[in-house]
């Protein structure tokens, strides 16, 4: 039995479809850009944070990077700040803003991301996944937690070795791209969902149905 599988057919059975990237506004012209640009701004802090940040630069009509390019520093800083650590995800977002416009419209791989000052595997897993539309699986704390106290991952595991145990079930599963995609995107939004409830607070797991 592929448990990874089994897992996301209960989860979904029981949340339903998310529809994630969670999108600040769905009339945003630049989506790719506004996936990265939350992307980095989720580091070491929640979501919701994250989005009273993308508020702030939605008034300034600030999520675009030629804008943030032409604004004041302090100034940006000032409109991220809610999300944390808003000096040095400026100097990440500024690095990202240069690779993106070089990149012209390209897609870029994965490799070229973690060549990007801040931004690491998760922060590439998830431009990729939702930003470029690419089979990229992401793991989150949420995603780890929930392997561990399910018994299918050692607690000292590496995320390669997480995203190869998602990506390796999944494609046993569902050999059709779109939708192995559609599954990956579901998947980690399902987990934010399941983990939000049941993995937010130690001890984890706790009254957590995937148990049964």
């Amino acid at each position: 039995m592929n448990q990874i599988y089994t897992i996301y057919q209960t989860l979904y059975k029981h949340y339903g479809a998310q529809g994630w990237w969670p999108t600040f506004d769905e009339n945003i012209k630049d989506k790719t850009f506004e996936v990265a640009l939350g992307s980095i701004l989720t580091q070491n802090t929640t979501f919701t944070s994250v989005e009273t940040s993308l508020q702030n630069l939605h008034v300034e009509n600030a999520i675009d990077p030629d804008v943030i390019l032409n604004m004041n520093i302090d100034k940006f800083k000032t409109l991220i700040k809610p999300s944390g650590y808003y000096n040095q995800k400026a100097e990440y977002i500024l690095a990202f803003i240069k690779f993106y416009k070089a990149l012209d419209g390209r897609t870029p791989s994965r490799d070229d991301l973690l060549h990007v000052k801040g931004i690491g595997e998760e922060t590439a897993d998830s431009i990729l996944l939702y930003g470029y539309e690419q089979c990229e699986f992401k793991i989150d704390a949420y995603t780890k937690r929930l392997l561990i106290e399910l018994g299918l991952v050692d607690a000292k595991v590496k995320y390669k070795e997480m995203k190869k145990l998602m990506q390796d079930s999944l494609t046993q599963e569902i050999k059709d791209k779109k939708e192995l995609l559609k599954v990956y995107q579901e998947y980690h939004a399902l987990i934010v969902a399941h983990g939000k409830k049941f993995y937010s607070k130690k001890p984890y797991g706790v009254g957590c149905f995937l148990k049964n």
